[in-house]
């Protein structure tokens, strides 16, 4: 199950996000700061009508649909990296996430407090990302440290590690995020075993006056957010309205899922909906049913959904031309059916 967490400077509207996703009240959301001090914890099932469809076809009893975990994370304050405020609990929850879903005010009201005491978002963007880089640097200098014995020793992998970390600690040196680095595919195997809170995807939810938010597009603070995102590697924003709680209760599903994708396993056994990143290929892909499917992957039975509701069966999907095996390279597709074939 991906897990996300909801962060960003105090009083911004994360707990009441957290609500709206979660369709529930259990944040408690007020005007001032750090509100949230231990974590609140809420699972969303994403609907998904090719659930059925592809029950039918596969002939089973179980279906299992996508579930993204949200976190409401305690608000963090410049400082985080070295402990003020709820700093060191704050870093700690946000590792534990795969994504994270990044709250920023970009509305003025005078009765609800901003901590810096102007609207600005880009600023508190970029205090929360100087303060994860800040993590980001102490946690890489450490690796270099424990690594570099076994390195010397002439541990291939040691030694690959240590050529990594000695890009990454002058790149997060300039203020730059780890997911910015220009790396290879196995570099950005390497790196997930660093842990790095900046390498993780970031989603940018602009929060706007409930008024603004037909024409948010027009919004200038959300059109910097936007300027910001085409800058920078592997970040997206969605305007969202954080105005009045019960409404945003109402919020779409699909703007939980932004920047993710579902594909699917169907078999006799089970209909299962997979939630992974944008962009992922095969392997990776494989890795959120278990991580032997990515170490072993050989190659990818695919179909996408499309095809086969419209052909009916795997047979006729066969017959037809539609159902093809991808290798390593391969980028998975909203919608994708698929069997892994691996060794472990």
């Amino acid at each position: 199950m991906l897990k996300a967490g909801i962060v960003g400077l105090p009083n911004v509207g994360k707990s009441t996000l957290f609500n709206a996703l979660t369709r529930s009240r259990k944040a408690e959301a007020a005007n001032y700061p750090f509100c949230t001090i231990d974590p609140n914890v809420g699972v969303v099932i994403v609907p998904d009508a090719r659930l059925a469809v592809l029950q039918a076809i596969a002939k089973t009893k179980v279906v299992v649909p996508a579930a993204i975990e949200f976190v409401d994370i305690a608000g963090l304050v410049a400082g985080a990296s070295k402990g003020e405020g709820l700093g060191n609990q704050f870093l700690a929850n946000i590792r534990e996430v795969d994504a994270i879903l990044q709250v920023v005010r970009c509305f003025e009201d005078d009765d609800i407090v901003h901590t810096m005491g102007s609207i600005d978002p880009i600023r508190d963007i970029e205090v929360i990302t100087t303060e994860l880089v800040l993590a980001d640097l102490d946690a890489v200098s450490k690796r270099i440290d424990k690594s570099q014995k076994k390195a010397k020793s002439g541990d291939k992998e040691a030694q690959a590690e240590i050529a990594l970390l000695q890009r990454l600690e002058p790149h997060l040196n300039s203020g730059k995020t780890a997911n910015t680095i220009v790396a290879t595919d196995e570099e950005k195997a390497l790196m997930k075993h660093f842990q790095l809170l900046t390498a993780k995807p970031v989603l940018f939810a602009c929060n706007v006056a409930e008024s603004d938010l037909a024409t948010a597009e027009q919004n200038p603070f959300v059109q910097k957010v936007a300027e910001f995102v085409r800058t920078h590697h592997d970040a997206a924003y969605v305007p969202i309205s954080a105005r009045i709680e019960a409404e945003l209760i109402d919020l779409s599903p699909e703007e939980a899922q932004a920047f993710l994708q579902t594909y699917f396993t169907a078999g006799e056994k089970e209909v299962r909906a997979w939630t992974i990143k944008r962009g992922w290929k095969a392997p990776k892909a494989a890795g959120v049913i278990h991580t032997d499917f990515e170490k072993g992957f050989i190659k990818a039975e695919i179909v996408s959904y499309k095809d086969l509701s419209t052909l009916g069966s795997v047979a006729a999907a066969r017959d037809a031309g539609k159902y093809r095996l991808e290798g390593k390279e391969y980028t998975f597709a909203e919608g994708d059916v698929a069997v892994f074939r691996f060794n472990t």
